[in-house]
């Protein structure tokens, strides 16, 4: 394979396996070079300023730890959305060309056909039914108070104060017995800084 170039890839289309979807639901297609930014910009558009009830984040391949991350993102920013995960296998296409190829001959071309793991994870405002194989309650929103406080009473994402130090980590001066010299010097008592 080393004298062969990758020059096309395409990804078998599939319907989203996620019966009575209505037909205007936002799919957001995860690629494996897409910016999670810009996907998340584009997901919460809809679902807050467009009033979406539900939407699809797809991957393939290496973009399914993206998608996953997606999904995630999302559930933590709305709060309360009901989700349905399907796993499956998707068939995408490579086509190789030969590099070393004499100049009259023609083109070789390998296509080669990946069956690469995919995800589809439905989001959904409304309730869905909880008895379907891949199904996630929303999550409690444990220990929330008010404006956004933990249950520590401190604000969301800022850190507690540390406590003052212990009186007894703090350098002092300290008494110190000497013991008795052996020589017979006399010293007894001594301060010693240690600061």
């Amino acid at each position: 394979m080393e004298n062969f170039r990758k020059v096309r890839t395409s990804e078998q289309e599939m319907p989203l396996p996620f019966p009575d979807l209505p037909p205007d639901v936002v799919e957001m297609k995860v690629k494996e070079g897409s910016k999670i930014r810009n996907l998340m910009n584009f997901a919460m558009a809809q679902m807050e300023l467009k009033g979406s009830r539900q939407i699809v984040f797809s991957g393939c391949g290496r973009a399914v730890t993206k998608t996953i991350t997606c999904v995630e993102i999302m559930k933590r920013k709305l709060g309360g959305l009901h989700q349905v995960t399907k796993v499956r296998y998707k068939t995408v296409l490579e086509v190789w060309q030969n590099q070393d190829l004499l100049p009259d001959s023609p083109a070789q071309n390998l296509t080669v056909h990946k069956n690469v793991p995919s995800i589809c994870i439905l989001l959904s405002r409304d309730p869905l039914d909880p008895n379907q194989t891949g199904y996630q309650p929303p999550e409690p929103q444990c220990g929330l108070g008010e404006a956004g406080e933990g249950a520590s009473g401190t604000p969301k994402g800022l850190k507690r104060p540390l406590p003052p130090p212990c009186e007894e980590l703090l350098p002092k001066k300290l008494q110190v017995q000497a013991p008795d010299s052996p020589r017979g010097s006399g010293t007894t008592a001594g301060q010693l800084d240690h600061s």
